[in-house]
């Protein structure tokens, strides 16, 4: 019994130091880690689809707004040629591009729109195949491939380079204010580097506008080359891309070819007629050239000290007579002005007296 005593009382010492050692180990133990919030699959899926080149999209004003839209039947092909992008969805990836379609525009991250204009224009067989003006499809937000508009709701992430290059542009900005201070040497790179620049910029619209004009009157086709030079919204491939695409208008009638020729003809008769001369193109070169020397010799130097060192020196004593004259009124002015008279009168007369004697 004795025994039994000690062990209980030794059993009730040692328990509030194992309790205090558990309440340590408990403490210095790390707390466990909150889990992020994940981030939707289709969201994700749909910002790698839009970022992804092999859907052709375009950009249209839909309620006052710009919005990049797709069709539907280029969304199931592209679905069908790029069956990795349905990775992403993990457990939806078996659904086919329908399904996927209807999740997307359930989820708000797609709109079906409409075309604005339904009707044909003039001259058009067929409606166009990308409008620039939509509207949302007030019927069924549901998708279809048949003649069916889908935009994107959501905001398109800015890649890096178009971050750098937001920051770029105050930079340039202030170089381009900074201009007049340069020295010479880098004025004329500026000059003559944005001169031919534009000069191939013009040259290049010029000899298109010329191609089409021939091809028009001559063949009756419309064929502009650089088609997407002048565009607001293209990648840099598709800027500079050379080949025409295929004309789908109606061939225009031959009144109105040849009306136009007579235009044309006329009017390079008139440019030729009214030409300016040699001299007068001399003095165009000459002014135009004197502004930009004047442009490109211009420095601050010049501007605080120059312009001193050029003023014609002032007369100290005509500056105070004037002063004093401005100063008396005009009735002192008047009095000078008969004092004067009578000055040139009295010479006059003496010189007469001189030449009778």
């Amino acid at each position: 019994m004795k025994k039994h005593a000690g062990a209980e009382k030794k059993r009730v010492k040692r328990s509030p130091g194992s309790a205090s050692s558990t309440a340590r180990d408990s403490a210095s133990d790390p707390p466990p880690r909150k889990q992020g919030v994940k981030k939707d699959v289709f969201q994700v899926f749909a910002e790698k689809v839009r970022d992804n080149k092999g859907l052709e999209s375009r950009w249209a004003v839909m309620e006052e707004a710009r919005v990049e839209y797709f069709r539907g039947k280029d969304f199931v092909s592209f679905l069908k040629n790029h069956p990795e992008c349905k990775e992403i969805l993990e457990e939806d990836k078996d659904l086919d591009a329908e399904d996927i379609a209807n999740v997307l525009l359930g989820k708000n991250l797609l709109v079906r729109c409409d075309r604005v204009t339904k009707t044909l224009r003039p001259g058009k067989k067929k409606l166009s195949t990308w409008p620039a003006h939509l509207e949302i499809f007030r019927e069924d937000q549901g998708f279809s491939e048949t003649d069916a508009f889908f935009a994107w709701t959501f905001e398109k992430r800015h890649p890096l380079w178009q971050t750098l290059l937001s920051f770029f542009w105050p930079v340039l900005t202030l170089a381009i204010c900074l201009f007049p201070v340069y020295p010479h040497r880098c004025k004329l790179i500026v000059l003559y580097s944005c001169a031919g620049i534009l000069l191939m910029i013009l040259s290049l619209l010029f000899v298109r506008a010329v191609a089409f004009g021939a091809m028009w009157i001559l063949l009756g086709k419309r064929v502009w080359f650089f088609p997407n030079i002048l565009a607001e919204e293209a990648t840099l491939k598709e800027l500079f891309r050379f080949w025409p695409k295929k004309d789908e208008e109606e061939p225009p009638k031959w009144t109105s070819r040849l009306f136009y020729t007579v235009v044309a003809v006329v009017v390079v008769m008139l440019l030729r007629r009214h030409a300016p001369d040699e001299a007068a193109r001399a003095r165009y070169q000459r002014r135009m050239s004197n502004i930009i020397d004047d442009v490109l010799e211009w420095s601050p130097k010049l501007a605080l000290s120059g312009l001193m060192e050029n003023q014609p020196p002032v007369n100290i004593t005509d500056a105070a007579k004037n002063s004093s004259d401005a100063e008396a009124g005009p009735d002192h002015t008047e009095d000078a002005e008969l004092d004067e008279t009578q000055d040139e009168e009295e010479a006059e007369d003496l010189a007469n007296s001189d030449i009778k004697t």
